[in-house]
């Protein structure tokens, strides 16, 4: 069984999933920092790039939008499977123009110095379906029980759905996606489902028509309403929320789409912090750390770049096996749910690397990889894995729809500029003098005064003394030292008197 804690605030809301008193996973929700994915807009063709078979939307963010043609819905016909006459897909310079007005979603928040990515191909969800109202056809989620009963729920939702008017999703057209939680739906709870998402369609339609390009059309649920939408399942024992006004509205909410999940329900009155139940926010700092400690003694090392994540294992002061092939093997199992849990609760995404000690048996490979599976069916987010490489690699991928954990929480350190490492204070030392060197070659001052960070300056009256002297002595000049305790190591200033 698993338990969600809720902590609000008016500033930022914080979402923990507890499973035997271990964080699983972690949401963080803020005001102004507000994710985009599912909100719909009115957007205008900025740039069509036909080189890379995209376009540029202006939607009224920071930065123009990214579409491109595989995310463009023309006439309820996907442009992948609508051939021109030399059999390859539509162009997208023949499917829009510069200034046309696009009714778009955002699929993808903007991350780093990307824009946010867009699809024609509007979906809205609720509890247990996904509207697809440019589409008339009934679809159900891969997880949904044997091929009889995934049949069964398709008759059901036809006969609820009826004929679609038409494929732009009228009143009574559209297509639906069942999600897993609809296996069990009474045909009362579906219809409802339905009508509450085709009036949601309708609003958007409304508003398309009479707002200027830039509007934002629908803005999906705020956490704390998509936590019982998304996050609520069987295992979920309790819901408890810290804040008495969300807890109504929650509660408000509940009643009208999820009455079973209201009765997990509870306002939090406790004197303590919620999260300080489980230790939550101490996970939380652990969860920015790089290093990751095992039970065992080993550890890992999780290093995210602009291009992929690895993790990399390690035994450390793991010694409980009789042999080393065992001690090996049993920090790698340990690993694989260590890792997946870290995945989640970091919220990684893209390209994962994972480096596992070197294991000379199959078996001992098979287990670890069988193991590392296991524990990524937990996961929520579509997660595909490879087998071991020919160099002992294990690649996998996970979506990525929202920057991860430490992209929302930190920025690159100022000392380091997000390297993670510094020049050392010698070696800064050897940057001043030949800085010195090249200054006196262009110019004749009468002193050069070096301002740097303490450090740096007691090094250079201390170890290298003898060669700043030299400097000196070389040049003609005198060279005077200013320590500046503000000044980080690598931050000096060379000033002409």
């Amino acid at each position: 069984m698993e338990d969600i804690l809720i902590n609000w605030s008016p500033q930022e809301t914080r979402v923990a999933v507890v499973e035997n008193g271990s964080v699983q996973e972690l949401h963080i929700e803020r005001t102004l920092e507000r994710g985009l994915v599912g909100n719909v807009y009115s957007g205008k063709v900025a740039r069509v790039l036909p080189g890379m078979q995209s376009a540029f939307i202006d939607i009224g963010l920071e930065r123009a939008a990214f579409l491109h043609v595989a995310d463009l819905h023309v006439a309820g016909v996907s442009p992948r499977s609508h051939h021109a006459e030399a059999g390859t897909a539509v162009p997208i310079e023949r499917l829009v123009f510069e200034g046309q007005a696009l009714t778009v979603q955002v699929i993808k928040d903007p991350i780093g110095t990307k824009g946010a990515r867009l699809s024609t191909q509007i979906s809205i969800a609720g509890r247990m379906l996904v509207h697809l109202p440019q589409d008339d056809h009934i679809g159900i989620s891969q997880k949904i029980g044997s091929p009889e009963a995934r049949e069964a729920l398709r008759a059901r939702m036809q006969a609820l759905v009826g004929t679609p008017a038409d494929n732009g999703g009228g009143s009574g057209g559209g297509g639906f996606i069942l999600r897993t939680n609809a296996e069990d739906a009474s045909d009362e709870e579906l219809a409802t489902d339905i009508a509450y998402l085709r009036k949601t369609w309708a609003l958007i339609r409304e508003r398309a028509h009479r707002s200027p390009p830039g509007t934002l059309l629908h803005q999906d649920l705020s956490l704390v309403e998509r936590v019982l939408r998304d996050l609520v399942s069987e295992r979920t024992g309790s819901i408890r929320i810290d804040s008495k006004m969300q807890y109504e509205v929650l509660h408000a909410f509940g009643e009208l789409y999820m009455p079973a999940a209201t009765a997990k329900l509870e306002h939090y009155r406790g004197e303590r912090p919620i999260f300080d139940l489980n230790n939550i926010d101490a996970e939380l700092v652990r969860a920015l750390a790089r290093r990751v400690d095992l039970k065992s003694g080993g550890y890992l090392i999780v290093d995210q770049t602009e291009a992929m994540t690895t993790v990399d294992v390690n035994t450390g002061g793991f010694v409980g096996a009789r042999n080393f092939d065992d001690t090996i093997f049993k920090t790698n199992l340990e690993a694989a749910g260590a890792i997946a849990r870290q995945l989640r609760l970091r919220n990684l995404g893209g390209i994962i690397i994972v480096d596992f000690i070197d294991m000379t048996r199959e078996e001992h490979k098979s287990a670890v990889l069988s193991e590392f599976r296991k524990q990524l069916s937990k996961d929520r987010t579509k997660v595909t894995v490879g087998g071991f490489t020919q160099l002992g690699l294990v690649e996998m991928t996970r979506k990525r729809t929202r920057e991860s954990l430490a992209r929302m929480l930190c920025e690159p350190c100022p000392t380091c500029e997000g390297r993670g490492q510094i020049k050392t204070a010698r070696s800064v030392c050897y940057d001043i003098m030949r800085e010195i060197l090249r200054e006196a070659r262009q110019f004749s001052p009468k002193e050069f005064r070096v301002v740097a960070a303490a450090n740096v300056v007691e090094m250079l009256l201390d170890e290298e003394s003898q060669h700043l002297a030299g400097l000196s002595d070389f040049i003609g000049k005198p060279i005077s030292l200013t320590a500046e305790p503000a000044n980080q190591t690598e931050h000096y200033d060379i000033v002409l008197l």
